[in-house]
């Protein structure tokens, strides 16, 4: 696949029934639960969801039961595949919702995926993740960073997207190594006119403090539309240190 220009972004052309069945425009006050086809809003709006700490980590992933070790209230885990209408992406899906409707953008970074054996500069727009910076209302005990909260859900965004959400460019052959970065939350803008630089996620969930709960933070996944299913999203050029490539 030839590397688009730098800040390429593919236009979305479909029904407006078939959009408002999936993802809506940027900056949309559309909630990732609804596009999931998740529980009612009620469910989301809870502060502290007892599901939500207890299917975090020991409640298996994308379709099937798993861990039971000291890290099942830390890590939002997946084994297998089924899709994305899934247990752990819902809930992943419902706390994002609940999350940014407290503390708006001021809790949330943009995350993206690159797959060096695809393209050594390419970086996918996969989604956001959000975090509890309330200390008060925590399910944890010490607020989440933001390194924390994508480390945490890290196997369930590599998964999606990979899966589901463009496996033509980091699926199969082009899903080892693959790398996640950070970028402000609800910067896309800026990334695609080149005004941020990323932030690498490195790691692994032995680096997640005593008093993390995966309870405490949320994903909400990109979702395709249009021509969008056939061309792809939002990506942008970064460099290895993830800064700007321009064109």
């Amino acid at each position: 696949v030839a590397s688009p220009a730098v800040g390429f972004i593919i236009p979305t052309t479909c029904s407006p029934s078939f959009l408002q069945k999936l993802s809506p425009p940027l900056n949309s006050k559309k909630s990732a639960t609804t596009l999931l086809h998740a529980k009612k809003s009620g469910t989301a709006k809870k502060k502290k969801t007892p599901a939500n700490a207890s299917s975090s980590g020991g409640g298996g992933g994308f379709g099937s039961s798993t861990s039971n070790d000291d890290t099942s209230n830390k890590v939002r885990s997946v084994s297998g595949y089924t899709g994305s209408g899934t247990k752990p992406l819902r809930i992943a899906a419902n706390t994002f919702d609940a999350l940014r409707k407290k503390h708006g953008k001021d809790c949330t970074c943009d995350i993206y995926v690159r797959s060096p054996s695809n393209d050594a500069q390419i970086c996918w727009f996969v989604g956001k993740v959000a975090r509890e910076v309330d200390a008060e209302a925590l399910v944890g005990t010490s607020v989440p960073s933001e390194m924390e909260a994508v480390l945490s859900q890290k196997r369930l965004i590599l998964e999606y997207a990979k899966n589901q959400l463009r496996p033509q460019n980091l699926g199969g052959p082009y899903s080892k190594n693959l790398e996640l970065w950070m970028a402000p939350g609800d910067s896309e803008m800026d990334a695609v006119q080149n005004k941020v630089s990323f932030i690498k996620v490195d790691g692994s969930t032995k680096d997640l403090s005593e008093g993390f709960s995966v309870s405490d933070v949320g994903y909400n996944p990109e979702i395709y539309v249009g021509d969008e299913i056939k061309d792809g999203g939002l990506r942008v050029l970064r460099d290895e240190e993830g800064v700007p490539v321009k064109a």
